[in-house]
């Protein structure tokens, strides 16, 4: 972490990149708003403003970074590329604009290698890269003995339902589980709640994109509310879990590894009983509830 001098709001991992200055804010973190009032903000602020983020152009000028990352895959997710790339262009230097925009496992990896190489450690991520890998060729062939594919609904916001989009779908399919409303290697969006009842997940996975294990039980909470929610084989079978989107399952990095074994854990507890809810410290003790809730930290 010597070498890095500035962080976005979201930054928190490992636990000394707390101590960097943030460069960016985004007030709706803060604003104790609903899952509605969240979903309603973002759609007013980007129709309004074109981005929900604001940049501390002062401090960045201060820190004068050789390397800025950023994306292009989502302006709800972070700022948009336009503005940092016209933010950068009147920086002393330049420093050097890494843009990155996955849509699959392989893009995170690719994208991995491309930091790497910006920060001028490409035998590091070769390393990294090649662990990871092998972390999911292991689930890979594990699953491979599997017959059962039960019909596995990454959830990426509750009110609105949207469903998961980019890797998600593809992590559920490599655990060895189906999603049927997912959008494989394309964005999320919003679905209809008709649409999670037709499909009949076996399994629902709360990943609430950017937000933590708190208010996914939150929300979970609301999504029982939902019409027949009831009828669900999910439901009925006890399998409605709460997982820690912000850090693993919306977060393109290292840890998308880790996701995807606890997706495998969650479809497959008997294959995977390292990665199970029972087992593993991803998970903690539910609460008491109608519907047996698994949480990962």
């Amino acid at each position: 972490m010597d070498d890095v001098v500035g962080i976005s709001h979201e930054c928190d991992f490992p636990d000394e990149a707390n101590a960097k200055p943030r460069v960016t804010r985004c007030p709706v973190h803060k604003a104790g708003l609903s899952s509605r009032e969240v979903d309603d903000w973002v759609r007013r602020a980007l129709r309004e403003n074109g981005t929900i983020y604001t940049i501390d152009e002062t401090l960045l000028r201060e820190l004068r970074p050789d390397v800025i990352l950023t994306q292009r895959l989502c302006d709800v997710c972070a700022v948009g590329y336009g503005t940092v790339a016209r933010l950068v262009g009147t920086l002393p230097g330049p420093p050097q604009l890494v843009n990155l925009e996955p849509s699959s496992l392989s893009d995170i990896f690719d994208d991995i290698r491309r930091v790497a190489k910006a920060c001028s450690v490409t035998d590091r991520a070769d390393k990294v890269v090649a662990e990871l890998s092998t972390r999911v060729e292991v689930i890979r062939e594990r699953v491979a003995r599997i017959p059962e594919r039960p019909r596995c609904f990454l959830m990426e916001w509750v009110d609105p339902p949207f469903c998961s989009g980019h890797w998600g779908p593809e992590l559920v399919e490599i655990a060895g589980g189906h999603d049927p409303l997912g959008r494989k290697h394309q964005p999320s969006v919003e679905i209809k709640w008709e649409a999670v009842l037709e499909a009949r997940p076996e399994a629902i996975v709360l990943a609430l994109c950017g937000y933590d294990v708190d208010r996914a039980r939150r929300d979970y909470k609301l999504l029982r509310k939902f019409p027949r929610f009831d009828s669900l084989p999910a439901a009925q079978n006890d399998r409605i879990h709460i997982v820690d989107a912000s850090a693993y399952f919306a977060r393109p990095g290292p840890r998308v590894v880790d996701s995807l074994e606890i997706l495998a854990g969650i479809l497959h507890p008997e294959e995977f009983p390292e990665f199970s809810p029972s087992q593993t410290d991803y998970f903690l003790n539910p609460p008491s509830c109608a519907c047996r809730e698994h949480e990962t930290r």
